[in-house]
């Protein structure tokens, strides 16, 4: 067995909850889609009312998978790179070179564990705070998908109401696609399309509706 959270809205905020579920090992897709069905099979359980969407490469959704980070692009470069070519730390950064390597080199390049304690991220010449936890992770993430998906797809967002990501484990990390998702459907509904936020905006918005 394992744990995985689904995101959804409830009472204008997007929120989580874990489900248990059986948990199918192995690397191949054939399994992590496994893992998937059980975990969706789960939130049925306890909604049946509930229309699950993997956000990942392993999703049988065909707007799954054009949701995942791994195809998402902004300005022609990956968010992983520039995710990880934003951080500012205590003692360097940002690291702008990391945008021209591999997502792989990107996120594993000896002076993001090396420059002391992360302090920000820098996005465009402006500064992103670490608190709200996620907020520079789902700005960019929200802006890449404005670029990369055409409006009837974003649009399709609509259609589900819990988002899933077979990756992510909360214990592990913070940042997952599942919850951007889930911001992105909130956003939809309110406005009809995704807006241009600010920085200072995009802030106060996430503030106010996204809870950890």
């Amino acid at each position: 067995m394992a744990e995985r959270p689904a995101f959804y809205i409830y009472n204008g905020k997007i929120v989580s909850k874990l489900y248990s579920f059986e948990w199918f090992s192995g690397f191949a897709v054939s399994q992590k889609q496994k893992s998937v069905e059980s975990l969706h099979n789960a939130i049925l359980n306890v909604d049946m009312t509930a229309k699950p969407l993997e956000i990942s490469t392993k999703s049988k959704k065909e707007i799954g998978k054009k949701l995942s980070a791994f195809y998402l692009k902004l300005n022609g470069y990956t968010l992983e790179n520039i995710f990880q070519s934003a951080k500012v730390f205590e003692s360097g950064g940002p690291y702008l070179d990391l945008l021209e390597v591999s997502p792989k080199e990107a996120k594993h390049d000896e002076r993001l564990h090396h420059s002391g304690n992360l302090k920000a991220f820098r996005y465009q010449n402006e500064n992103f705070p670490l608190i709200p936890k996620t907020v520079f992770y789902d700005y960019i993430f929200i802006a890449a998908v404005k670029s990369s998906l055409a409006a009837e797809e974003i649009k399709a967002i609509c259609n589900y109401n819990y988002f899933t990501d077979i990756e992510f484990n909360p214990t592990k990390s913070i940042n997952t696609q599942a919850r951007t998702v889930a911001i992105i459907k909130f956003i939809l509904e309110e406005y009809g399309y995704l807006p241009d936020f600010s920085k200072d905006e995009f802030i106060q918005y996430h503030k106010e509706h996204v809870v950890y």
